[in-house]
């Protein structure tokens, strides 16, 4: 769905976390970004890809890449996950769905035959140059962590 692909330059983005702080792809300067849209928090697929990412984020840090998520919940909505969940990383609020259009990943779904917009699972790993290095648009949410190690092999 999304427009972007691997060598165009990431669109800026900030927004707040589930603290009220404001972080914004300018924090993320000489750092790896693995930056994942996700359509809501505290749903299966959206809660089995937080808790894989989750899972690695100390092998990930270790390795120079912070993780950020990013989902149209607002961020009382992402305190409760992230406490829920233990969570190590920070969600961004995008009530507006400005950073998820900026990204091409918002837009028409179809579920049982219904149609509705919605937020299309997407990752985007960005380089320290912010530069989108690689886009997962089929993300195994059981195993994304996986997922993005293997694409570096």
């Amino acid at each position: 769905m999304t427009h972007l692909k691997v060598g165009d330059i990431a669109p800026h983005f900030k927004g707040l976390n589930q603290y009220s702080n404001q972080i914004a792809l300018d924090d993320f300067e000489n750092k790896k970004l693995i930056l994942f849209f996700y359509p809501k928090d505290n749903t299966p697929g959206c809660t089995a890809e937080a808790c894989n990412l989750n899972e690695h984020y100390s092998y990930f840090k270790k390795n120079g890449f912070e993780i950020i998520g990013i989902s149209p919940d607002s961020e009382m909505s992402h305190t409760k996950f992230i406490e829920k969940f233990d969570l190590s990383f920070n969600l961004i609020s995008d009530v507006s769905k400005d950073m998820c259009k900026s990204y091409g990943v918002w837009g028409k779904k179809k579920f049982m035959g219904r149609e509705y917009d919605g937020v299309h699972r997407t990752t985007f790993i960005i380089n320290e140059k912010r530069i989108i290095e690689k886009v997962f648009s089929k993300v195994n949410t059981k195993n994304h962590s996986e997922q993005i190690l293997e694409s570096y092999k």
